[in-house]
């Protein structure tokens, strides 16, 4: 089992190997595998890429994440300004049905709200507008409205769990209620549970994932 100071100089290997990130921006502290990171970063999508690199890293059970945007003079924006740019980020994104989803910015922050039929659609959204200038939070309340039956749900998920090469299928299983997704089973890090959390998000009729697999410590995975 790693102990705190491996797994945090493990996560601060991580986010220097990271050509996006200034490493020195960032705190990290570890206890009982989970970390925290603290600092200010200048935009919203280093403060995501900073977590994402933390999850990559074995022993890491957990991210408390304290990083603040604290953007620049050269990068605000009005909230207009903002509103306008997610709008044309928005258009060009063919899978998403742009006049379903409605927008509202106040202070940097941006709320996505609306209905769309396909939860890859609702993070598509999300994602298209992470790096846009000026954002400082993405809140993404899109809701997903089911087409498929449960057994259609769970069936699909299994099989792209089978096609999937970066976890152990076999380990983990997927219960569906109404649209609603439970994972349950054990992966060997973070980032293999946030991989079938994404999965599973991708199945039709999908209207949200309660992640609930656990991370095996690395000398007993098997």
């Amino acid at each position: 089992m790693k102990s705190d100071i491996e797994i945090q100089k493990n996560v601060m290997e991580e986010l220097k190997w990271q050509p996006f990130l200034r490493s020195a921006e960032i705190g990290v502290a570890v206890k009982n595998g989970i970390v925290t990171l603290s600092g200010i970063v200048d935009s919203y999508a280093k403060k995501l890429e900073a977590e994402a690199a933390a999850k990559k890293v074995a022993g890491v059970k957990a991210i408390a994440e304290d990083l603040q945007v604290g953007l620049s003079p050269a990068y605000r924006r009005t909230d207009t300004e903002i509103a306008e740019a997610v709008l044309n980020a928005l258009r060009w994104q063919s899978a998403v049905a742009q006049d379903h989803i409605k927008i509202k910015v106040e202070d940097g922050c941006v709320k996505l709200d609306g209905e769309v039929e396909w939860a890859y659609q609702k993070a598509i959204a999300g994602s298209a507008i992470t790096h846009l200038t000026g954002v400082k939070q993405v809140y993404n309340l899109i809701k997903v409205k089911p087409l498929a039956t449960a057994v259609d749900i769970e069936s699909q998920i299994s099989a792209a769990f089978q096609r999937n090469a970066s976890f152990d299928a076999a380990k983990i299983s997927a219960a569906v209620t109404e649209g609603h997704v439970t994972l349950r089973g054990m992966v060997r890090s973070l980032s293999e549970k946030e991989d079938a959390g994404n999965v599973a998000w991708k199945a039709p009729g999908v209207v949200s994932v309660k992640n609930e697999l656990t991370v095996e410590e690395p000398e007993f995975a098997f």
